[in-house]
Formats: C-alpha cells, sequence, structure tokens
C-alpha cells in the first residue's frame, strides 16, 4: 500500500476564507493530505484530484491526488491513515467493512468514514465499431474484456456481471488510459467500465475512432438489478457524441472518506468547501453534478465521521442516527 505513486501537483496557497485565516480551530489538522483516487484516465482521478486540490487552495494546506488501485485499495489506504481521504463505492465499501477486501483479508476496515456523497458510477460496455459488437449478446466467445485496474470497483463486480449474463471472456486488467489504447491498437475487443460519466478515456476514444457504447436490454438490466447491489442508471444522451439517446445502464453510488481519526473541525472544513459550491465542482467534472447535499442519505454502509456528520445536519437537513456516525 505505500507503493503507491503520486500523481498530481500537491499545491501550497495562503487561503483567503475564514478557514484559512484562523477563524475555525485548526487543532490537530494535519499540515498536508492526499486524496486516494484510482488510475489516470478515469474519473476518480480527474474528480478526486480537482477536489484535493480545491480543498488545499481553500484551506491553506499542501494536498493533491494520489494513483491508486481504486476504491478496494483506497479503502486500505485510509483505514490505515496512510491517506487522509480517498473515494470508494458502495459495494467494496461493504466489502471492506466485512474483512473481505482482496487487498488484506480478514481485516475490517472500520476506521474509513463517509465524508460526502459524490456521484453514481454506471456499468457500461465500450467497442470500437469495427468490430460489429453492438450488444452484449454480440459479444464472442472469448473475448477480450478490459476490466479495469485490479481490485477496481469495475474488476469487482463487472466480470461477475458479465458471467451472470453468460459472456465468455478473457479477462484483462490496466488502467483506463492504457486499455483505451488496447482497445484501438485490437489488442481488446472491449472494454467494460465502471466510472463516473463521461469517463475521460472514452471521450479520448471518441476523438480518434469510432466507438459504440453498448446498453443493456432491458430484460439484462432486470437480470443484474436481481443479482447485484446496483441501482437502475441511464447514461443520458449528451454524455457522449457517439450516443444518440440515453443508455441503459445500472450503477453504484460512490462517497468520499476519510481516516475517522481526523479532527472534526478539519473534516468539517473539507467538506464545506466541496458541498458549498457545486459550480466548482462541476468544472472539475461533470459527474459532480450529482455532488449535492441531498444525496448525504445514499450512504446505508459506512460509518458517518463526526465532522461530515455535522455538516450534513447542519446544512443539508441530514437525519443520521447517533449509531451511524464514528464513535457516536
Amino acid at each position: 500500500m505505500k507503493s503507491f505513486v503520486s500523481a498530481a501537483v500537491a499545491v501550497t496557497v495562503c487561503g483567503s476564507i475564514a478557514f484559512a485565516d484562523g477563524h475555525v480551530d485548526r487543532t490537530g489538522w494535519p499540515e498536508s493530505f492526499t486524496v486516494g483516487t484510482a488510475s489516470q484516465g478515469g474519473t476518480y482521478f480527474a474528480y478526486g484530484s480537482g477536489w484535493a486540490n480545491l480543498v488545499a487552495e481553500e484551506l491553506g494546506l499542501t494536498g493533491g491526488g494520489e494513483v491508486t488501485g481504486g476504491p478496494m485499495q483506497n479503502m486500505a489506504l485510509v483505514h490505515t491513515g496512510e491517506a487522509q481521504f480517498g473515494m470508494t463505492t458502495m459495494g467494496p465499501a461493504a466489502e471492506s467493512l466485512q474483512g473481505t477486501n482482496p487487498i488484506a483479508p480478514g481485516l475490517q476496515m472500520t476506521n474509513a468514514c463517509a465524508m460526502f456523497p459524490m456521484y453514481q458510477t454506471p456499468f457500461s460496455v465500450t467497442a470500437l465499431s469495427s468490430s460489429g459488437i453492438t450488444s452484449i449478446a454480440d459479444i464472442p466467445d472469448g473475448a477480450r474484456i478490459g476490466f479495469g485496474p485490479a481490485g477496481s470497483t469495475s474488476d469487482t463486480y463487472f466480470p461477475r456481471m458479465m458471467e451472470e449474463l453468460g459472456v465468455n471472456f478473457e479477462r484483462r486488467n490496466g488502467g483506463w488510459s492504457d486499455l483505451g489504447g488496447q482497445l484501438q491498437d485490437g489488442l481488446l475487443d472491449v472494454i467494460a467500465f465502471a466510472a463516473g460519466v463521461p469517463v475521460p478515456a472514452v471521450s479520448q476514444l471518441e476523438v480518434q475512432t469510432d466507438v459504440n457504447i453498448i446498453e443493456f436490454t432491458e430484460d439484462e438490466q432486470a437480470q443484474i438489478l436481481a443479482a447485484f447491489p446496483v441501482a437502475d442508471f441511464s447514461i443520458a444522451s449528451d454524455t457522449y457524441t457517439t450516443l444518440e439517446a440515453d443508455a441503459r445502464s445500472v450503477s453504484m453510488w460512490n462517497f468520499a472518506i476519510a481516516n475517522c481519526d481526523l479532527p472534526a473541525s478539519f473534516v468539517k472544513a473539507a467538506v464545506e468547501v466541496v458541498m458549498s459550491d457545486n459550480e466548482r465542482m462541476v468544472n472539475i467534472h461533470r459527474a459532480a453534478r450529482s455532488t449535492l447535499p441531498e444525496n448525504w442519505d445514499k450512504n446505508g454502509v459506512l460509518m458517518w465521521h463526526p465532522g461530515a456528520a455535522e455538516w450534513f445536519t447542519e446544512n443539508a437537513g441530514a437525519d443520521i442516527p447517533a449509531d451511524m456516525i464514528f464513535g457516536g
């Protein structure tokens, strides 16, 4: 876990707002922080590096995003305190709490707390138009499918979904940008993405070649909804230039997480920066259109960090039970 590599330039700015000029008790605040994201080319990296830099700038600290293996590794890094903040999906979060995270089997990662709602992660499939693959049923027997970084939400759940739908495949892993290049070079037949939309790697592919963004049929969607902890979702037609209509999908909610031992005032201040101005977040990534205070209730898995719970109670009318707040 200590081998994850810094991939965003940390920023240190003398903040000018109340957080930085001493109006808030900064006792115990770290001088710097990191946000565990995922691989470059994916939504987690773009979104996470963006809010890390925003919080660093507003709070007058050194901070930035870090390349990681995604939600499973982020749970481990935040639990141990190697990263102060991170991002995870509800499925991997539940597995980590149960002690079934493959990074540290048997370790219940209960020291990673909910911080704020991010967005839903749709599961989507992309192939080159030249492949002739326009549906899940078209995926050939033994197809080479890229499922993202090992241990990521996509790699954890999408292979199971494909098996559920009767697809026989050869499993490949890698960062989203790398897999996009492999698809374009003919080394992969399909990429199965689980990432906030628009996925940067897909947007890049659209610029360079013709692609098919493949939706689930109604029956396929119903089958997946019955078998996995996901919700129904539609990828809006304006998400990609390739789409002519909304695409049927399924999704999981993502939440930012904080080490539960961080000072409440620090986490509350960071949440305030992210949640108080949605327009700034949407400018970082369009997936942040769902980064709204009212979505606090999409967390039914993680204990809330006391500082985050305080912010949502005061500003979003959240009714968070005491037994869902860490230390409560």
